[in-house]
């Protein structure tokens, strides 16, 4: 559907009980014109939808009905049902950005963007906890040899301990993305569509062989299905928590593995600035959540200068 039949269809339903469908339908061709990643576009899905159902059971049909009090009330809601202060801040700026859009899209007369008299949730800045590796061995313990799955699931494990890669960039790697000559994954478009690469040691590399040797199928994709299809998102914590389950562990989240590999370089020597590229990071901001070290990693630095003990 064009934007000119939908800002047709928008202009001749101002009354129309499903004016923010139409409204909600034009906002993601919009993103997608603006070749938006399909990562994205199904944030901004999922976020306003539930957003929008909100507004729906309150009898709210019109985007020019949505006023602070009730954008105030669904963050109450989220809240009540168990979401994070984190989660809700995800719920606020897929609002914040469907309400500019709205704003600059249509400059509807006298209406007042209500998201300028909404605060952004606050969210504690607290250390991002790395996945525990004793629970990953177990995982792995998990992986039988003799199968493609169970050699998929090992070598998966360790890609993304070895990497520090998001979910989304393993899945969308193909098998001409890495090299197990050199240990380098090329990852085609991380966050902001950006290049990189990254890099994975002998043990990663010696998993992988012995699951690609499993494999007797032509597709392209480097971590498929039985079926061999694309492994999807699902599909990964749906691996995850069967291997917990076997393990009788908690599942990891696929994030935890991210964390592990920031905090790991770091104690290792690595150059925060090489840590903040193979992360695919734009700034050192949002490295200090994964970088904040623990107290005993405190203790070892100031043990190493103990500042009155060398006078």
């Amino acid at each position: 559907m064009s934007h000119a039949i939908l800002d047709s269809r928008i202009a001749t339903n101002q009354n129309n009980q499903k004016s923010i469908d139409l409204y909600q339908h034009a906002f993601f061709l919009d993103r997608k014109a603006q070749n938006l990643s399909q990562g994205t576009i199904q944030f901004y899905e999922q976020k306003l939808s539930k957003f929008f159902n909100f507004c729906k059971s309150l009898h709210v049909d019109q985007v020019a009905e949505i006023d602070s009090n009730l954008i105030k009330q669904f963050f109450i809601y989220l809240n009540s049902n168990g979401h994070t202060a984190g989660g809700i801040h995800c719920y606020f700026r897929a609002i914040k950005a469907f309400l500019r859009w709205y704003e600059n899209e249509y400059e509807p007369e006298g209406w007042k963007n209500p998201i300028a008299l909404v605060k952004a949730p606050k969210v504690p800045v607290e250390p991002m906890e790395p996945v525990n590796i004793k629970d990953v061995e177990s995982l792995m313990e998990t992986c039988p040899r003799g199968n493609v799955i169970g050699c998929r699931d090992k070598a998966l494990l360790l890609f993304l301990l070895d990497t520090g890669v998001r979910a989304s960039e393993l899945l969308s790697l193909n098998l001409e993305d890495i090299n197990l000559l050199s240990g380098e994954v090329l990852i085609r478009q991380g966050k902001g569509r950006k290049p990189r690469n990254v890099f994975f040691g002998s043990r990663t590399r010696k998993a992988i062989k012995a699951y690609l040797n499993k494999r007797h199928d032509n597709y392209p994709a480097l971590w498929i299905t039985r079926d061999y299809c694309r492994l999807s998102f699902w599909g990964l914590k749906a691996m995850m928590r069967r291997r917990a389950n076997r393990a009788r562990v908690y599942p990891p989240s696929i994030h935890s593995f991210r964390r592990w590999f920031a905090l790991t370089c770091l104690r290792g020597g690595a150059n925060v600035y090489s840590i903040q590229e193979m992360m695919g990071h734009a700034d050192l901001q949002v490295m200090k959540r994964y970088l904040r070290q623990t107290n005993l990693d405190l203790k070892k630095d100031f043990l190493k200068v103990n500042p009155v003990d060398r006078l």
